[in-house]
C-alpha cells in the first residue's frame, strides 16, 4: 500500500500544476520560447475597440494568418465583420475596404517606424520585449480562465501604445517548461493608446505550424477600386 501511495505521489510531481504561481521572468520565458516555435500560425479572433471620444464599443471577427519571413512577419487579418482585410507581405501592406470599393497601400516599414510597430512584437515575437517595454506581471496567479496577466509600457513614448496587457494561458507555461510541442504563447491581448481608446483581442481555434501557403500573404486589388498609395 505505501509503494502504491509513493507512486501516485511521485506521478503527481509531474503533472503541470495549471493553477500554481508563475514569476515574471517564468512568463516571459514562455513568451520568447512560444514565439520561437512559430514558424506559422492560423487563428480565429474577436475584437472589442472602445472609441473614447465617442464613448462607444466597436466590435469585430475574422480569421488571422502569419507567417514567419527571414527578419520579418507576413501577416493576413480577413475580418468578417465588418468586411476589410489588412495584408502585408512583409514589405508591403494592403488595407481592402471592399465595401468602400478603396484599397489603401504603404510600405510595412514607413507603416510600422517611429514607435506603431511595437504592438506587432506579441504577435510576430520578432521584437524584443524587454528592450521595448517595461514588464510588470499584474496577477502572479492565474485568473478565473486560466491566464496570468502581463503589462508593458513602451520605455519610449508613442501616440500608437500607452500600454499593452498580455494574457498568457498557464498551460503556455507548462509547456514551456516541458521544451516540447510549439505554442503560441498568448490567448488575448489589450492595446490602450494615449488617446484613452483600448482593442482587445482574443484569439481561438490556434493552430501552429499547420503550412500556411506564402500566397495568401500577397494582394492584388480588384479592378474598379481606388487606389491611395501613402
Amino acid at each position: 500500500m505505501k509503494r502504491i501511495v509513493l507512486l501516485i505521489l511521485l506521478l503527481l510531481s509531474t503533472v503541470p500544476l495549471y493553477g500554481a504561481d508563475a514569476s515574471l521572468a517564468e512568463i516571459m520565458s514562455t513568451l520568447k520560447k512560444g514565439y520561437a516555435s512559430m514558424d506559422d500560425l492560423h487563428a480565429s479572433f474577436s475584437q472589442k475597440t472602445y472609441v473614447a471620444s465617442l464613448k462607444r464599443e466597436e466590435k469585430g471577427t475574422g480569421e488571422l494568418s502569419l507567417k514567419k519571413k527571414g527578419g520579418s512577419a507576413m501577416f493576413h487579418f480577413n475580418y468578417v465583420r465588418p468586411k476589410q482585410q489588412i495584408i502585408s507581405n512583409g514589405k508591403n501592406v494592403w488595407y481592402y475596404l471592399p465595401n468602400n470599393r478603396q484599397v489603401i497601400m504603404s510600405d510595412t516599414a514607413k507603416l510600422l517606424s517611429g514607435g506603431n510597430g511595437i504592438a506587432m512584437s506579441y504577435l510576430t515575437g520578432l521584437g524584443n520585449l524587454d528592450a521595448d517595454f517595461q514588464v510588470k506581471l499584474l496577477s502572479p496567479s492565474p485568473d478565473k480562465k486560466g491566464n496570468y496577466l502581463l503589462e508593458l509600457v513602451p520605455k519610449k513614448q508613442n501616440p500608437a501604445v500607452a500600454k499593452l496587457h498580455l494574457y498568457v494561458p498557464a498551460s503556455a507555461v507548462a509547456k514551456a517548461a516541458e521544451d516540447g510541442e510549439a505554442f503560441f504563447p498568448v490567448s488575448a491581448s489589450v492595446l490602450f493608446d494615449q488617446a484613452g481608446n483600448r482593442t482587445t483581442i482574443e484569439y481561438s481555434k490556434v493552430r501552429i505550424n499547420g503550412g500556411v501557403a506564402s500566397d495568401k500573404f500577397h494582394f492584388k486589388p480588384p479592378a474598379g477600386v481606388d487606389i491611395i498609395k501613402q
